[in-house]
């Protein structure tokens, strides 16, 4: 690659800095466990106390316990810390939004219909409220806080739900997959009379979906309350 468009990776051991010069999108994927060749991702194998300075490291066989610059190259990567480029952190920061956004559809509601939001309804809602998104935090961690924010501009309600269902003996079989596509099933008893019993534990958003087609295969013999809300 261009020596222009690389990007430092960085490895500090007992004070001393390693620094090498990688392809940042794949050096990401290899240091992820990707299995992407060494020889893809380093610009060059030369080992670098101060990239900028051009000042080589010296002393790596005391620091790494071999001399063969590959091999550091690997835990450099793997071990320290790698420079990202704007592109790739805005890579990162629009697969975030798109998660963030799923999982708002999905787990959260609008208390004044029980549904759940449509997809662009949100995602003007975050316009809107000026939110921004950490890329390096999972979606799960940032979930709460948003919908804290949203608060101001949407009616919305975050919450999983845990439903007691039961289904007619006849349409158990069929409901039973369907089920474990939409939650996670905490408890599932098959009754004396072939119908089944389930509790399953699922995000609020896609409780009328379930219902739907739960109903669209057993024909209206379908039972359920909520039990907790979590």
């Amino acid at each position: 690659m261009n020596l222009d468009e690389a990007v430092t990776a960085k490895l500090t051991i007992g004070g001393n800095n390693f620094e090498i010069l990688v392809d940042c999108e794949k050096a990401i994927d290899f240091k992820k466990g990707k299995n992407i060749d060494i020889s893809d991702v380093v610009v060059s194998d030369d080992i670098f106390k101060d990239v900028k300075k051009g000042e080589h490291a010296s002393n790596l066989l005391k620091f790494f316990n071999t001399d063969t610059k590959i091999e550091i190259c690997k835990r450099i990567i793997k071990e320290g810390e790698i420079q990202l480029t704007t592109e790739y952190r805005n890579k990162l920061r629009t697969e975030k939004r798109k998660q963030i956004i799923n999982l708002i559809h999905r787990n959260a509601i609008n208390p004044e219909n029980n549904l759940p939001h449509p997809i662009v309804r949100i995602e003007n809602a975050l316009e809107q409220a000026k939110v921004k998104i950490d890329e390096f935090k999972t979606g799960e961690e940032q979930i709460k806080d948003i919908v804290n924010k949203l608060r101001a501009i949407l009616p919305i309600r975050y919450e999983i739900r845990m439903i007691e269902i039961r289904i007619g003996n006849k349409y158990s079989g069929k409901c039973y997959g369907i089920l474990k596509q939409y939650g996670n099933i905490i408890k599932d008893e098959w009754l004396d009379d072939g119908s089944l019993s389930v509790v399953i534990e699922m995000p609020a958003g896609l409780q009328q979906d379930l219902f739907d087609k739960l109903n669209g295969i057993a024909h209206g013999e379908v039972e359920s309350k909520i039990i907790k809300v979590l």
